[in-house]
């Protein structure tokens, strides 16, 4: 650190910085001095405070203190507004001995406030690239000054589809500034934009996708379909982590996963694109605060947030490739601190996360969801190592009423009662249809058919209202039964379908697992076409085909949409 600014320097030992992360370290290396810069960090490795290093020269000029504050020296670019604030407020306190005022521009927040601050001069803007075109076009930014422009996360605003805004504002910057891109990833994009506004750019890549994953220990949980919000609920309540982090692909998801949770007793705030900005940082302070435990989040809303004590994410909806997998992850393991990252796999996508994961350079450990007897057990640590450390704190108060607890009742009575008091303060365990991956024998390949032939071997018999008439087809019968029923596709043998019912076979190991997964639905029934449709055990033997005796029962509701042609009349 003797090669820093003066400044600076002071700014990182006030912070209690003993060694310089690697991304840090590279940035200030004599080769890379006064250069452009194409730099492979990863989140959490430090790259913020990195690309402050990085233009220390630029800006300061050797001088003790920066100059009077006029039009910007530097601009900092971040896909989003969580991400542009949390930026600003780390370039605050690295350049606050420097006596540095930074301005920030981002989405959501007022502009004629943020037209004042920039008209007021600042030594470095820090904003959103919509935001930031704005200010440009109106005539409020002007970055004929800027020394140094930095790209942060330049690969996700590439995929969010800001290439144009990007371009316009690297276009209005002195021709003479140094051009910096931090990015996780190296796609074809990013090269583009390189080689179209860097100089002989230096690449420096800090770390590998193994390192990346260093600090996080990767978990895969495989679920029944139907089972993915209750294993979502166990493993909360089994890691019972100080904050969490759960990601879904939609803000619609976010929204439903949120009110769920919030409604079986977790403390959970929810992020996603359509919250505001007030809302989002209330949402933020709360955990903080630790108001709240956990976030529900998308994954932009998500991007650029650093909770200190975060140390779970659950991937609730999968990532949808190992890109995406390494920025949520990144938001726990952060700084050297140890995190763990939960997938969620329902058994069909199973070889998909595996190429995935391997993609990414992780082995992760494949493991079945908590089981309500495990997350007892825990519960029984956990409760027994809060309630010895309370006792170290007792007042005189405490210990009178302690006292006249112990004249009316006896001390097994009271220990019990506060064992109880701590319980009831837990969200209750969910019962999962499938309690582990399937493991089940092999079984003789099925046949999905309309024919009036029984199977070969005998399984339990289930009836749809809905037949030929309803354009019943096995289709579109096969992923009702798999979403409904939490069961697979080998798990159903035979389908016959008649003019107003269909009879199914489901494989006897997994028939009650079916039933159970089928009364929960029925509590959680939704207004669609297939979510009318009943479907029972079929009278007449649990492991032979029923006889159809008397008219079938009639459908009610709307038929389902219909997939395809439907079968023959025969």
């Amino acid at each position: 650190m003797e090669s820093l600014p003066a400044p600076l320097a002071e700014a990182i030992a006030q912070r209690g910085y003993e060694d310089l992360t690697p991304v840090q370290s590279a940035v200030i290396a004599p080769e890379a001095r006064g250069r452009d810069l194409l730099v492979s960090a990863q989140t959490g490795s430090g790259k913020t405070v990195a690309f402050g290093l990085a233009m220390a020269d630029d800006l300061l000029a050797g001088a003790a203190t920066l100059p009077p504050a006029g039009r910007p020296l530097a601009l900092v670019v971040a896909p989003t507004r969580e991400l542009a604030l949390q930026v600003a407020k780390e370039l605050t306190w690295l350049y606050g001995p420097a006596r540095g005022r930074i301005a920030t521009c981002v989405g959501g927040m007022n502009q004629q406030v943020e037209r004042r601050a920039l008209a007021a001069g600042a030594h470095i803007v820090v904003g959103t690239p919509g935001r930031l075109r704005d200010h440009l076009e109106r005539g409020a930014l002007m970055l004929d000054a800027a020394r140094a422009v930095v790209l942060d996360e330049a690969d996700e605003m590439l995929d969010m589809g800001f290439r144009e805004d990007l371009e316009e504002i690297l276009d209005a910057a002195a021709p003479t500034r140094r051009t910096l891109l931090f990015s996780a990833t190296m796609p074809k994009g990013i090269a583009e934009l390189a080689r179209d506004y860097q100089k002989d750019a230096l690449r420096l890549a800090t770390a590998g996708r193994a390192a990346a994953h260093a600090d996080i220990a990767y978990q895969c949980v495989t679920v029944a379909p139907n089972d993915i919000e209750a294993a979502v609920v166990n493993l909360l309540r089994f890691h019972e982590a100080p904050t969490a982090m759960l990601f879904c692909a939609t803000r619609d998801n976010v929204r439903r996963l949120h009110a769920s949770l919030v409604e079986r007793g977790f403390a959970a705030v929810a992020l996603s694109g359509e919250h505001s900005q007030s809302e989002r940082n209330q949402a933020l302070q709360a955990l903080r605060d630790r108001r709240a435990r956990l976030c529900v989040a998308t994954d932009v809303a998500a991007r650029g947030i650093d909770l200190p004590g975060l140390n779970l994410v659950i991937h609730v909806e999968l990532p949808r490739d190992p890109e995406t997998l390494q920025h949520r992850s990144g938001r726990t393991g952060r700084a050297g601190a140890k995190g763990t990252a939960v997938l969620v796999v329902p058994y069909p996508a199973r070889r998909r996360v595996e190429r995935m994961l391997a993609s990414a350079g992780v082995k992760p450990e494949w493991l079945a969801p908590p089981s309500a007897e495990a997350i007892a057990a825990q519960d029984r640590t956990r409760l027994l190592d809060v309630i010895g450390e309370g006792i170290g704190g007792l007042d005189d108060e405490d210990k009178r009423l302690g006292e006249e607890l112990l004249a009316k009742h006896g001390v097994d009575e009271i220990a019990a009662a506060l064992v109880r008091v701590h319980r009831m303060r837990l969200p209750q365990a969910e019962e999962l249809v499938d309690a582990g991956p399937p493991q089940r024998p092999e079984r003789r390949d099925r046949r999905e058919s309309n024919d009036a032939r029984g199977p070969t071997t005998e399984g339990v018999w289930f009836r749809l209202d809905v037949g030929r008439r309803h354009n019943a087809d096995p289709r579109w019968i096969i992923p009702l039964l798999c979403r409904r029923g939490g069961v697979t596709k080998p798990d159903i043998g035979a389908i016959r379908i008649f003019p107003s019912e269909t009879l199914v076979e489901i494989a006897p190991d997994m028939a009650e697992r079916f039933m159970v997964a089928l009364k929960r639905h029925a509590t959680r029934k939704g207004n669609s076409a297939e979510d009318q449709i009943a479907i029972l055990p079929a009278a007449g033997g649990a492991t032979r085909p029923p006889e159809r005796r008397g008219p079938p029962p009639e459908r009610r509701g709307p038929p389902p949409e219909r997939r395809g042609p439907p079968p023959r009349r025969g």
